[in-house]
C-alpha cells in the first residue's frame, strides 16, 4: 500500500475541485482543481530538471498559493522539501546549501543572483524563482508542461521534509521527518481537533516551519476546507477576515497583539470554534484575558520540529492555562533525569517522547541522532517539565539555552559565534529577557576585547543585521567588565537574565 502522504493529503479534496482552497484577501481565490494541477505541472518541472527520488528541493520564498503547490509537487515527485526562513541572510545561507546539497533552490526573483552565485560555487543546484505573486521562472517554466500524473512510491519511513532546526554548538541541525511522521500527525490533529466539514482555517503563519506547514495546512487541506490565507500577521485583517473563519492557529504573540485590538471583540469571534496556541508558551495572564473578551479558551499544545505535536489540550474538556495537555493517541511521553531515571508526577525533569510522529534523525549527523535517543526510542527533548497524575504535562523551562522570541527558536550560541568575530568584542554571552509582545527578546551582554576599545552597542546591532535574520539579532546590548561566572568557569546566565529582566518592561518597547 502506497505511504505518500500526498495520497493521505489529497483524499480529503472534496469532489468538486472547483471548490475554493485558499482566499487571499487583496488578491484572488484558488480552487483545489488549480491547487492538484499547479503540483502535479512542478513535479513534471522537477522531473524534467532530474530530479529523483530523495534529492532535495530547497525554498526559501515569501509565503503564496504556489509556494504549498511547490511542496505538495515535492511529495508528488517523491523529492523532499527543505523549506528555509526567508529572514536568513546569505551567510546562514551557504550553510544549509552546502549541507543539504539540493539540486534544486527556489528563491524570491530579487534574490537570484546571489543565489546564483552561492550555488555555483557549492554545488551548482538548478535555481528557480517564486515571487509573491506568483511570479517568476518556476511558474513560466512549469506552465509550459503537461501535468504529472505520477506520484511517487514511498514508504512511511522514506524522508518528506528536512526542517532545520538549531543547535546548541551553533550549527543548525535538519530534522528528517518521514511521509509516516506527516501522514500519523496529521490525522490525529485532524481527528483530535474537531474538523468538520465547512471548516474554514484562518492562516497568518509562516509556511516555513511545522506549525504553519504541516500543523496548520495539512490539517486544512485534510479535512478539504477553505484556507483564509494571508501573507503574515496584521492584526487589522485578522479582525475583518474572522468573522468568515471557524479556527485559527497561531503563536502567542498573534493573542497578545489581537487582545490590544479596539476592534476585536466577542461579536467579531461569534463565528469560530477553535483557537489553538503553540510555539511558545502562552501566558496564563493572556489566556484569562482572552477567555474573558471572547468567551473562548485558548487550546494550547506542544511540540517540536522533531515531532510535530507531541501533546495537546483536550478540545472537549477542560483546558487548563500553562499546561500544553496529555500525549496525543499513539504517542508516549515520561519524564526523566539526565541519566534517563523515570522520574514520579510532580518532579521536574526532561521530557522524553516515542511515537509515529518522532522524526528519523538528523541530516548526515548520526552521531547527534543517537545521542538524542534512549536506547528504548524514546527522544530527548531537552524541554524540562512535570506530569500530572493523569499525563497532564506542563512545560517548566528549557534544558537546552534556547529563546523563543515571537514563536521563532533562537540558539544563543549562533549568535554568540557571529558577535564574538565582531571588532572590539572580547567575548558575548546571549539570552532571552522578558517582552511584552514578543514574549522573549534576544539581548547580549559583552565585553571589549581590550582596555582601549569601547563597542557600540548600535554598531554591533547594524553589523549583526547584515548577517542574522531580524528575529536573531539583539534588541539590545549590554557592554560589562566581566561575565559571571561560577566555579566551573562557566558564565551564569541566570544571573544575566535576572539582572537585565525588566529591560523591555520598562521601556514599553514593542520593537
Amino acid at each position: 500500500m502506497p505511504q505518500n502522504v500526498y495520497h493521505a493529503l489529497s483524499a480529503g479534496f472534496p469532489a468538486d475541485r472547483s471548490t475554493t482552497v485558499f482566499t487571499v484577501p487583496g488578491g484572488r481565490d484558488y480552487n483545489f482543481a488549480e491547487l492538484e494541477t499547479g503540483a502535479a505541472r512542478m513535479a513534471a518541472l522537477l522531473r524534467a530538471l532530474d530530479v529523483a527520488p530523495g534529492d532535495r528541493v530547497m525554498a526559501q520564498v515569501d509565503k503564496s498559493p504556489e509556494a504549498v503547490f511547490l511542496y505538495l509537487a515535492c511529495l508528488r515527485a517523491g523529492a523532499i522539501y527543505l523549506p528555509l526562513n526567508t529572514a536568513y541572510m546569505e551567510a546562514e545561507l551557504e550553510y544549509f546549501i552546502s549541507d543539504a546539497e539540493p539540486s534544486v533552490i527556489v528563491c524570491e526573483p530579487a534574490r537570484a543572483a546571489a543565489i546564483e552565485a552561492l550555488s555555483a560555487r557549492l554545488g551548482r543546484a538548478h535555481v528557480l524563482t517564486l515571487g509573491i505573486s506568483g511570479d517568476g521562472s518556476l511558474i513560466e517554466r512549469s506552465q509550459a508542461l503537461e501535468p504529472s500524473a505520477e506520484i511517487a512510491e514511498a514508504s512511511a519511513d522514506d524522508i518528506a521534509a528536512i526542517c532545520y532546526t538549531s543547535g546548541t554548538t551553533g550549527r543548525s541541525k535538519g530534522a528528517m521527518l518521514s511521509h509516516g511522521n506527516l501522514e500519523s500527525n496529521a490525522r490525529t490533529l485532524h481527528k483530535l481537533w474537531g474538523f468538520v466539514p465547512g471548516d474554514v482555517l484562518l492562516h497568518a503563519l509562516p509556511i516555513f516551519h511545522v506549525h504553519g506547514l504541516f500543523v496548520a495546512l495539512h490539517c486544512a487541506l485534510l479535512n478539504g476546507s477553505k484556507v483564509i490565507f494571508l501573507p503574515r500577521f496584521d492584526a487589522d485583517e485578522m479582525v475583518r477576515q474572522m468573522p468568515n473563519a471557524t479556527v485559527m492557529m497561531g503563536v502567542p504573540t498573534f493573542y497578545v497583539r489581537l487582545l490590544a485590538h479596539p476592534g476585536f471583540s466577542r461579536e467579531v469571534c461569534a463565528n469560530m470554534r477553535l483557537f489553538i496556541a503553540g510555539s511558545a508558551p502562552l501566558l496564563a495572564e493572556t489566556f484569562a484575558e482572552f477567555e474573558a473578551r471572547t468567551g473562548h479558551r485558548v487550546l494550547e499544545r506542544y511540540g517540536m520540529t522533531e515531532a510535530g505535536m507531541v501533546t495537546s489540550n483536550p478540545y472537549k474538556g477542560e483546558r487548563r492555562p500553562g499546561k500544553v495537555g496529555q500525549a496525543l493517541p499513539g504517542v508516549e511521553v515520561r519524564v526523566a533525569d539526565e541519566d534517563g531515571r523515570i522520574l514520579p508526577s510532580g518532579e521536574v525533569g526532561v521530557l522524553e517522547y516515542k511515537g509515529p510522529n518522532v522524526f528519523r534523525g538528523y541530516w548526515r549527523i548520526p552521531e547527534k541522532t543517537e545521542e538524542e535517543f534512549r536506547f528504548d526510542g524514546f527522544f530527548i527533548s531537552g524541554d524540562l517539565a512535570t506530569l500530572d497524575e493523569d499525563g497532564t504535562v506542563t512545560i517548566v523551562g528549557r534544558a537546552k539555552d534556547l529563546i523563543i522570541s515571537g514563536g521563532f527558536n533562537v540558539y544563543p550560541k549562533e549568535v554568540e559565534a557571529f558577535i564574538d568575530e565582531l571588532d572590539g568584542v572580547g567575548e558575548s554571552a546571549v539570552v532571552g529577557l522578558p517582552h511584552p509582545d514578543f514574549g522573549e527578546a534576544v539581548a547580549a551582554v559583552i565585553t571589549a576585547a581590550g582596555p582601549a576599545t569601547k563597542p557600540d552597542e548600535a554598531a554591533i546591532i547594524a553589523a549583526l543585521k547584515d548577517r542574522l535574520s531580524g528575529f536573531k539579532v539583539p534588541k539590545r546590548v549590554f557592554v560589562v567588565d566581566e561575565l559571571p561566572r561560577n566555579t566551573m568557569g562557566k558564565v551564569q546566565k541566570t544571573l544575566l537574565r535576572e539582572r537585565y529582566a525588566g529591560t523591555f518592561e520598562e521601556t514599553g518597547s514593542a520593537s
